[in-house]
């Protein structure tokens, strides 16, 4: 068996907010995460691997390399473990910041479809063009959509619905029991996680899971954790009107860094808006925020448990536990006591 270590030094905080809450390897981009994309494909060659966390005893043969290398779906594996081949001659994608993941994310789709375990491909009720493959999953509602296939695939995973109006444009992945809402604009480079309620436009943009963005408003560039709501006419801009390099908030560093000319919007999970919430470019939320405070654009950076956002109020934890459970328990799911201490643990790390 051959044993892998995906090495995050030094890579984790980089890429905050998303990972102030999951580690680097369990982000997703594209169809999966980081993790996922190994095990898809070991299983697709049949290749058996363990993880490790530890290098340990420097006995044990393992390979070792940075996690911020993404594989191409096409890597022979057994090669990978046992011939040292580097990485870029293997056609391996770096990525240093969630930027990054953002400006990769259609190849990314495009990558991960050869991973997708095979799905029927059915039009139902949608009208459909283009040569790239548009796979549905089981128990698909389809009602009068339009799916252009033209520039890359479209797959929309199990139980999802897509309603009435909506556009697609791939290469698009729509995550499980996710709603497309009516009208909705989605172009390519978009990822949507599982459980999602999504409308409005939304383009080169990665949503996580249990995600809300039911009303009109527009995101692009953009990535979006779990849990989050965004209220009606929420929106971000992506382009500076000088067509300049756009600042980001580097929340380990504590200084800007240019994320380039088009950047949405970073937001934590459990981040919660306004309506008609107006995001700069660039502009970086930390998780577990309620933002209400502004008349018009946003601070450039609002931290975490942050309560109205403008000015420097904490969340009360005992009420943001008692706000995090009603909205899970939309969805059917329990806010379990291991998640309420390691919200306690990163709340009194951040207070």
């Amino acid at each position: 068996m051959y044993k892998l270590v995906l090495n995050e030094e030094g890579i984790t905080e980089s890429f905050y907010p998303l990972t102030l809450t999951r580690s680097f390897i369990d982000l997703k981009a594209g169809i999966f995460s980081i993790r996922e994309r190994w095990e898809r494909m070991a299983l697709q060659q049949n290749i058996e691997f363990e993880w490790l966390t530890n290098i340990g005893d420097e006995k044990v043969p393992f390979k070792s390399i940075p996690a911020n290398y993404i594989p191409p779906a096409s890597l022979n594996l057994k090669d990978f473990f046992t011939k040292n081949i580097p990485l870029d001659q293997l056609e391996f994608k770096k990525v240093n910041y969630l930027w990054d993941l953002i400006a990769l994310n259609e190849w990314l789709i495009k990558n991960d479809i050869n991973l997708v375990k095979e799905q029927k491909n059915d039009s139902g009720l949608a009208k459909i063009n283009g040569d790239f493959p548009v796979l549905v999953g089981s128990n698909v509602k389809l009602e009068n959509c339009i799916i252009n296939a033209q520039d890359g695939p479209v797959f929309i995973d199990d139980n999802a619905l897509i309603m009435e109006g909506t556009i697609l444009r791939g290469p698009i992945y729509i995550g499980k029991g996710t709603v497309i809402k009516m009208g909705a604009i989605i172009y390519g480079g978009t990822s949507i996680g599982a459980y999602c309620s999504v409308g409005g436009e939304l383009k080169n943009s990665i949503i996580l899971g249990y995600t809300n963005k039911a009303h009109h408003g527009y995101i692009g560039n953009s990535y979006i954790g779990e849990w989050c709501n965004l209220g009606a006419g929420t929106s971000c801009s992506n382009v500076k009107n000088t067509l300049g390099e756009i600042k980001v908030w580097d929340m380990s560093t504590k200084e800007f860094k240019y994320g380039g000319k088009k950047v949405g919007i970073f937001m934590g999970d459990h981040v919660k808006t306004a309506i008609h919430t107006g995001f700069n470019s660039g502009t970086v939320i930390g998780p577990f925020s309620n933002i209400f405070e502004f008349e018009g654009l946003t601070h450039k950076f609002i931290n975490s448990f942050s309560w109205g956002g403008k000015s420097n109020t904490i969340y009360k934890i005992d009420k943001l536990f008692i706000e995090i459970d009603r909205w899970m328990a939309l969805k059917n799911i329990d806010f379990t006591r291991d998640n309420q201490e390691k919200i306690r643990t990163l709340y009194l790390k951040m207070k």
